[in-house]
């Protein structure tokens, strides 16, 4: 980071990055009959003429939304169901509105690798990409420049910037014929693989959507790498690894937990599966790493890239533990446990011994999600209520988050972390310990929280599917499940409204059950059942 912010001081990232422009002439598809594009707003609030490093992210509004609509998934696609005068109207639109290095298109390394990669998707899909037109090389060329100019801010994220950008590099270095380009990106990527991605699979970024995100980034690269013909990656057994890691957490319909920050990015979605059905990046990644099917035989954009169904099938497993969390399975429950074991890279949510269960398709106890990394006007509470301990399924001790925030991505003191048999404990930066441990059976979850050091008050929160939950007095209870709570000490115990994020830029009322308890309380019981 401080090699960045030295090339940002001596101008260097911006000497890299001159006006330019694209030249006219066709991009996808010589010769085919341009369709109409339809209008797209390319910049939102943000102005399309300022360079891209000089660039306010922030102060007019979220950007996210705007860079998805730039990541121009709909090329691809578009090529893909062979309506390439479209894809070339639409590529064509967006290139006149947002001519190299300036505007919000351009304004994120990541975001130029991720349209990048899609564009030689694009091309590889209408058989175009050993050849590309000299517009269409100028265009990939002007986001190869994007990545390097900034290469050294993503090395320091230790996050999806690592992953992205290198693969980016690799893919673009093969298209465009630059074998020197696509060797350091190669290198880059196996050693952000080898930093991030642990053997167990888990990711260093602590968030299923992410983890989803860094399996279609190396897929993409590892299809490209076997259609060009070099050299294999060194990290096949991690990317083997990450994808049983995201099989396991999925459910069979495909929903994530919605743990940690979530964009709701779905980079490559050939299946247009969407931001919330996974089945068909697993399916991609089982076949492109693990030589399996994931149970979609007839997976559209496997197809689309003549990937054959193997006829094994990736392994499930009914108790396992990885870096950072742990899970279990038992009749229709599946559970996940943020462990926090061991905390080598910043947390994104003070969300540490965060529990989710999942009773087929719903989520009965569940995570508040992510809102927006930068919310609409009013809404800047968004950030605490679904980011800060209260927005989890975990102990709040004296009204305080786990660790205290000290950037919009960054949270400081982190808690020490250590796994258990059953479970996990932390002990934060206070002296405060919090021991979680664990019984999961076919209809039934018991929970017990052991609580010591210097606290006051705890407040236990569990944060509960959108029914119709009543208080029973020891708890709540709907239909078929009912949760009960008890302490060692007296407490009170009520049924409250929170808030939950069930897709990104969205943020509704949600149940939320509280058991509040002063010191010298030292253990919390919790039972989950469901009928018979």
């Amino acid at each position: 980071m401080a090699w960045h912010r030295l090339r940002l001081r001596a101008g260097l990232a911006r000497a890299a990055l001159p006006d330019a422009s694209v030249p006219d002439g066709p991009l996808l598809a010589p010769g085919a009959a341009p369709g109409a594009p339809a209008a797209e707003d390319w910049h939102g609030p943000f102005d399309p003429g300022v360079h891209a490093l000089d660039l306010d992210l922030f102060g007019p509004g979220d950007i996210r939304p705007v860079w998805e609509r730039n990541r121009l998934l709909a090329v691809p696609l578009l090529a893909m169901d062979g309506r390439a005068g479209e894809a070339e109207a639409l590529l064509a639109a967006w290139r006149d509105a947002n001519p190299p290095f300036r505007g919000p298109a351009w304004a994120c390394g990541q975001e130029a690798a991720l349209r990048g990669m899609h564009l030689a998707l694009a091309l590889a899909l209408a058989g175009a990409d050993r050849a590309p037109t000299a517009a269409m090389r100028a265009l990939l060329g002007a986001h190869a420049r994007r990545i390097l100019a900034t290469r050294a801010y993503a090395a320091a994220q230790d996050n999806n910037h690592a992953i992205s950008e290198p693969a980016a590099q690799f893919v673009l270095g093969l298209v465009l014929g630059d074998a020197v380009m696509a060797q350091d990106g190669a290198s880059d990527l196996a050693r952000a693989v080898a930093r991030l991605v642990a053997p167990d699979g888990a990711f260093a970024q602590a968030s299923p959507g992410y983890h989803r995100l860094l399996l279609d980034t190396l897929a993409v690269a590892e299809w490209f790498r076997r259609r060009h013909g070099a050299a294999p990656f060194a990290f096949t057994d991690r990317a083997r690894a990450a994808t049983i890691w995201l099989h396991r957490i999925a459910s069979a319909g495909g929903a994530l937990p919605r743990c940690g920050p979530t964009d709701d990015s779905a980079f490559a979605d050939l299946s247009r599966a969407g931001p919330h059905d996974a089945r068909a990046s697993i399916e991609r990644a089982a076949r492109l790493f693990c030589d399996a099917g994931a149970g979609r035989p007839e997976d559209p954009g496997c197809a689309a890239l003549g990937l054959p169904c193997p006829a094994s099938h990736l392994p499930g497993t009914d108790a396992w533990r990885s870096e950072g969390w742990m899970g279990a399975r038992a009749g229709d429950f599946a559970m996940l446990l943020r462990t926090g074991a061991p905390l080598r890279f910043r947390p994104g949510h003070a969300d540490l011994l965060h529990l989710d269960l999942r009773r087929g398709e719903e989520a009965l106890l569940r995570d508040g999600g992510t809102g927006a990394y930068n919310p609409p006007p009013g809404c800047g509470w968004w950030t605490e209520a679904l980011a800060g301990s209260a927005g989890h399924n975990t102990v709040e001790f004296d009204g305080e988050a786990q660790m205290p925030r000290l950037s919009r991505f960054l949270m400081g003191r982190w808690p020490r972390c250590e796994a258990l048999p059953d479970g996990a404990a932390l002990t934060d930066a206070r002296g405060r310990r919090h021991e979680r441990r664990f019984r999961l059976g076919a209809r039934r979850l018991e929970v017990e929280d052991h609580l010591s050091g210097p606290f006051r008050r705890v407040v236990l929160r569990w944060r509960l599917a959108p029914r119709d939950w009543r208080t029973t007095g020891l708890g709540a209870a709907c239909d078929d499940v009912a949760l009960t709570l008890a302490a060692d000490a007296p407490a009170r115990i009520r049924l409250t409204q929170g808030w939950e994020s069930p897709a990104y830029g969205e943020v509704h009322p949600a149940p939320v059950l509280e058991l509040a308890a002063e010191a010298p309380v030292s253990r919390i019981t919790t039972r989950l059942e469901v009928a018979p």
